[in-house]
């Protein structure tokens, strides 16, 4: 007997399937969660968080989130991804960007 295993990646938050969807983190009254969202909806989620990111007090950074910007600030996934294929390296269709494209686009920028 075969079996065949099909991932299926859903926005959180409007429950569209999406081969773009990424998974994100937040912190909220020392509560850590994740959503998996496409660009869009991260988007709407960074515009809600903004007017409390720019007026509150950071208090530490990972050496991962320190390396590069916000997407909201930065290339889109798709933008990454055919910048990687230009320039030769690999990248998969979906799922997350590996934070080495991230660093290599900008460095290259």
């Amino acid at each position: 007997m075969a079996q065949k295993t099909v991932t299926v990646y859903t926005d959180d938050l409007t429950g569209e399937e999406s081969e773009e969807v990424q998974t994100h983190s937040f912190s909220l009254d020392g509560v850590n969660y994740e959503i998996d969202l496409v660009s869009e909806s991260y988007d709407k989620l960074y515009e809600a968080l903004d007017p409390f990111i720019t007026r509150g007090r950071k208090v530490g950074r990972t050496k991962k989130a320190a390396a590069f910007k916000s997407p909201v600030d930065g290339p889109s996934a798709e933008d990454l991804r055919a910048w990687a294929r230009e320039n030769s390296l690999t990248v998969n269709n979906r799922g997350r960007v590996p934070a080495n494209i991230r660093l290599a686009y900008q460095k290259a920028h």
